[in-house]
């Protein structure tokens, strides 16, 4: 049986369908860019997370000493729980665009209804 897998040297550093080659991508400027964005919503993305947890707490102790949901802080916690969503959505590669401060509005803004 031959082996019919090219070697090391044998192989072009474009396949036959045109695809980038590595080199390219290193070298692309997007793609550092896109790096940028991604550790600068990885920040916001913790701080979004521990103003969440404020927001929980704060309404716990709420219903827990008054009896009532506070709406002010349901309307925040979902805010807060779409714009980690636009986070999660853009660092996993689903989307381009880019969440709250350098793309789309803040989620529940009047621009969104």
């Amino acid at each position: 049986m031959v082996n019919q897998n090219p070697t090391v040297d044998q192989v072009d550093s474009q396949d036959n369908e045109g695809t980038p080659r590595l080199e390219d991508n290193i070298k692309s400027r997007s793609t550092w860019l896109r790096l940028l964005f991604m550790l600068i919503y990885c920040a916001l993305f913790g701080l979004a997370g521990a103003v969440g947890t404020f927001v929980v707490v704060v309404g716990f102790f709420w219903v827990l000493f008054t009896g009532e949901v506070n709406q002010q802080l349901r309307q925040v916690g979902q805010a807060l729980a779409a714009y980690l969503y636009e986070i999660v959505r853009y660092l996993t590669f689903n989307t381009d665009e880019k969440p709250f401060p350098f793309g789309r509005d803040w989620p529940g803004s009047a621009a969104d209804e």
